[in-house]
């Protein structure tokens, strides 16, 4: 009980010593006294994702197409205001994509970069709505672990990221990251209208790659920072290097099944294969029986289906023989017995 209490008492220190050294201008910020408002909403968005497929799972799906359209609508402009103010601000002071201390000071243009990482934060709390759209919808195949893991990371360590070091090379990051959420809400947004529009869609999985160039480029600037060396907290370029890591191989992983695979899918039943060869016999791509072909071999019968003529082809040709054989047989025997019955009269 004594080694407990004295462990309890060494996280104690160890979390009052971490508050001593947090950026001061953000204390009094929403949600940023502690972490345990940001914790609570991390597991209420977890207890969603565990309880809302349950709850929707005798219940008709809601279309929620107004919705859906503004809500992608609202982040794309709050990403895009993100991103614009972390954009001119940078420029402004002239911060490094490579290495930017950070400035604790209350200097104007630098508590403007301290607001619009705080709100970068505050839009990964909105974004599990995303999640919420995906249960209410019943799209469960959209829940995966990539998306959940995403999700709520995210929101939790953008916290830490604000608390301690909102600004300097933080900056980078969150930019990027939000000009990229620009054109994916804005494709989510566009989708939301129907097929009128998905069909000049073409551009989903460019999204992606977009995304993994973002993510490469972050973690490769973040270990030049530790190679070469920064004035900014060590710590956070180890954990912005293991967490871009892990973006790239699950986002690897979704672009290579998503897209890589399913290309060569397709290109396997356009050049023919032996599951397959009934669709270049007379089933359509979406899956109508063509008439023409069918023509082509034989006679259609009535409930649609070919019916061969002597083809001599070696599919099921010697049942077809057999048959044949048969007919002859019985033409031979009905011939004899007609010339007897002549012979008899």
């Amino acid at each position: 009980m004594e080694v407990v209490q004295e462990k309890l008492h060494r996280m104690k220190d160890l979390y009052d010593w971490s508050l001593s050294i947090a950026d001061d201008r953000v204390r009094e910020w929403p949600l940023m006294s502690s972490p345990l408002p940001t914790l609570g909403l991390m597991a209420a968005y977890l207890t969603m994702v565990k309880v809302g497929p349950r709850l929707m799972q005798h219940r008709p799906a809601f279309q929620l197409r107004i919705p859906l359209i503004v809500y992608n609508l609202a982040i794309m402009l709050l990403n895009l205001y993100i991103g614009v103010e972390l954009a001119i601000v940078s420029v402004r002071l002239r911060y490094s994509w490579f290495c930017q201390p950070v400035d604790y000071s209350t200097n104007p243009d630098e508590m403007r970069i301290a607001a619009a990482l705080w709100w970068y934060y505050i839009s990964k709390l909105v974004e599990f709505t995303d999640t919420l759209f995906f249960i209410l919808r019943k799209k469960t195949n959209q829940l995966t672990f990539l998306h959940i893991y995403h999700h709520s990371t995210m929101f939790c360590l953008w916290w830490i990221g604000i608390k301690w070091v909102a600004g300097g090379s933080s900056f980078l990051a969150a930019m990027m990251n939000s000009f990229v959420h620009v054109v994916m809400y804005a494709y989510y947004g566009l989708s939301a209208f129907g097929p009128a529009v998905q069909k000049y869609l073409w551009w989903k999985k460019h999204i992606t790659c977009i995304q993994l160039i973002q993510f490469t480029s972050a973690g490769v600037l973040g270990a030049r920072a530790i190679v070469v060396g920064c004035d900014f907290p060590l710590w956070m370029q180890y954990a912005l290097v293991v967490y871009m890591s892990s973006f790239i191989i699950l986002f690897g992983q979704f672009y290579v099944q998503h897209y890589r695979l399913k290309q060569k899918r397709v290109k396997g039943s356009k050049n023919g294969t032996a599951g397959h060869q009934g669709g270049a016999n007379g089933i359509t791509h979406n899956g109508v029986t063509s008439a023409k072909q069918h023509m082509a071999n034989g006679v259609v019968r009535q409930d649609g289906q070919a019916h061969k003529e002597g083809s001599g082809k070696k599919s099921g040709g010697s049942g077809q023989k057999g048959g044949q054989r048969g007919g002859n047989a019985r033409t031979r025997g009905q011939l004899r017995r007609e010339g007897r019955a002549r012979h008899d009269s």
